[in-house]
């Protein structure tokens, strides 16, 4: 027996749209019309905007970086951006060193006395604005050129047309198809009696995805012992 030797398997989004709509209907409906697939895409499009408030995806993980300007602390960051997730200060042109940003929140940064201090940035507050920006702290002096280096979770793609593959890795294709699915069925008569089954099924497969998806580095923790 031989195997297929490939292993590319993918559905662009009118496959997709098609799967879900059966399941959503239980087998009773097929993609129909193309007010189907225009409804379909807008869930799906909105289904990828609560992926992005589910947590952490890591294939939208980007590195970033913004030269800072000495006296300016504001900084835009690209409009597509959900969150930060690390960050740091890379000092100099030569000799590269690169020193962590503690993150705050704007009640700590509200507090700081002096919000014009200037000198190496030690922290950064995140404004998560439509158009999402950084403030760092102190304000950057002159003394050597800085870098704000970030790793950031941007927006996953939006579905496209029918023939585009969507902005997802291959494990995540399952999850996709449960949660469309259940999105659809919730706007057309044949998927009332399903909503239950489809949303545990969409929780089920979103668990799975979810908890495969993450760091897989060693944690090794070291106790520190205070002595009075």
């Amino acid at each position: 027996m031989t195997t297929s030797g490939t292993s590319s398997f993918n559905l662009d989004l009118t496959e997709l749209v098609e799967e879900a709509f059966e399941r959503a209907s239980g087998g009773e409906r097929e993609l129909r019309s193309g007010y189907d697939f225009r409804t379909a895409r807008r869930s799906l499009n909105l289904m990828f905007a609560e992926w992005a408030s589910r947590g952490l995806n890591m294939w939208t993980v980007e590195q970033g970086a913004i030269n800072l300007v000495p006296g300016q602390a504001v900084y835009d960051l690209p409009e597509n951006t959900v969150d930060l997730i690390e960050h740091s200060i890379r000092n100099g042109n030569s000799g590269q060193t690169d020193l962590s940003l503690s993150r705050i929140s704007v009640s700590t940064y509200a507090t700081i006395p002096n919000k014009t201090a200037q000198g190496r940035p030690v922290q950064v507050y995140v404004d998560r604005q439509i158009v999402p920006r950084v403030t760092v702290w102190p304000v950057p002096d002159d003394s050597t050129p800085y870098t704000l280096i970030y790793w950031r979770l941007r927006r996953i793609e939006d579905a496209g047309g029918g023939v585009n593959t969507q902005d997802i890795p291959f494990r995540f294709l399952p999850c996709l198809v449960a949660g469309l699915a259940y999105y659809i069925a919730q706007k057309i008569p044949e998927g009332a009696p399903r909503l239950g089954p489809l949303k545990q099924e969409y929780e089920e497969a979103w668990i799975i995805a979810s908890t495969e998806d993450r760091e897989k580095a060693t944690l090794r923790l070291t106790p520190r012992i205070y002595r009075a």
